[in-house]
């Protein structure tokens, strides 16, 4: 195992040291480690939290700050965060307007967030969850009930955290989650795995020659592994069942957003995302917004996930809306 760490039982917190220091106009870091913005609470505004294990950075604790998330909350790697995180979380940011929990479908976090928001509503804070679940790969996982929550996610949390800071109410701001999670599809593959640094060894072994289709964040089994193949033909497997499952029809508009798992260089993301282009293109179907880069990674694995939104006037205002994270910024 070659990583730049000291002690695989201090990446986390060295790691959210570290991000403090480097952004420290942006968020605080308070105990138990939550990543909190730098301004909140703020008052009258619905607070906005996510989290989930570590090592799919720059998710989430990257994408707190203006127009985005209130607070994050980072589990150890590849392992939910606790209750005691959330609730704390939920306290840091409630300014009396409620606080929204976006959860990605997994069953430590929806169970834990669960919990979380129990303790909060007992200390008087009216709280609201909405479960993301996009992953069109596989409909049971080893840590899911249902689809993963994947690269829809990232998606939710800047779009929702538009309509949060324009100052939209609890309800409103939970339809809007959940509009994007049921128009959202995703799917992602590996060309290898990744080492969690407490394991000190690889999650999967794949070969030099294979690849594997369908892949989780965690390094979840996914539909199938095969041999290696070109980007238009893994594009190809990965947007036919997304396209297929809303489905996306002739005439949509959507955000395309070609995500790379951790190792995965730029240059090859926009190799796939001239094929997604393409595909779409032949479909009838409009690429309105795009992203491109390494968003919800899984430590150092190479590979990419797609995923599509089908986008309507209230879901581009709300995505071009100001934004200033660690991760995300435009319009200011």
């Amino acid at each position: 195992m070659k990583k730049l760490i000291n002690a695989p039982d201090r990446v986390v917190d060295e790691a959210l040291a570290g991000m403090a220091a480097a952004h420290a106009d942006l968020i605080r870091i308070e105990s138990p480690n939550i990543v909190v913005r730098k301004d909140a609470p703020r008052k009258g505004k619905v607070g906005i939290i996510s989290g989930g294990g570590s090592g799919h950075e720059p998710m989430h604790g990257g994408f707190v700050g203006l127009g985005m998330l209130d607070a994050a909350c980072p589990g150890a790697v590849f392992t939910s965060p606790v209750p005691d995180q959330m609730q704390a979380a939920t306290k840091a940011v409630d300014g009396g307007a409620g606080v929204l929990h976006i959860v990605k479908n997994y069953t430590g976090d929806v169970m834990n967030f669960d919990l979380a928001a129990q303790l909060a509503e007992a200390d008087g804070i009216k709280v609201k969850a909405v479960v993301i679940a996009d992953d069109v790969a596989v409909k049971d996982s080893l840590y899911t009930a249902g689809r993963r929550g994947v690269g829809g996610t990232v998606l939710a949390e800047k779009i929702v955290g538009g309509c949060a800071e324009a100052g939209a109410d609890l309800d409103k701001v939970t339809a809007v989650c959940q509009k994007v999670q049921d128009n959202v599809r995703s799917m992602g593959m590996a060309l290898t795995s990744c080492t969690v640094p407490a394991a000190g060894k690889p999650t999967f072994e794949l070969a030099e020659d294979e690849m594997e289709i369908g892949i989780g964040i965690h390094g979840e089994p996914g539909r199938t592994r095969m041999k290696l193949a070109t980007a238009d033909e893994i594009a190809a497997m990965l947007m036919t069942p997304i396209l297929d499952d809303l489905p996306f029809r002739s005439g949509d508009r959507v955000l395309a957003f070609v995500n790379g798992m951790g190792g995965t260089p730029l240059i090859e993301l926009y190799v796939v995302f001239n094929a997604v282009n393409r595909i779409l293109k032949g479909r009838g179907v409009t690429i309105a917004r795009s992203l491109v880069g390494s968003y919800i990674t899984s430590l150092e694995m190479a590979g990419c996930s797609i995923s599509l939104l089908k986008l309507d006037d209230e879901l581009i205002r709300f995505w071009d809306a100001p934004v200033h994270t660690p991760a995300l910024r435009w319009g200011l």
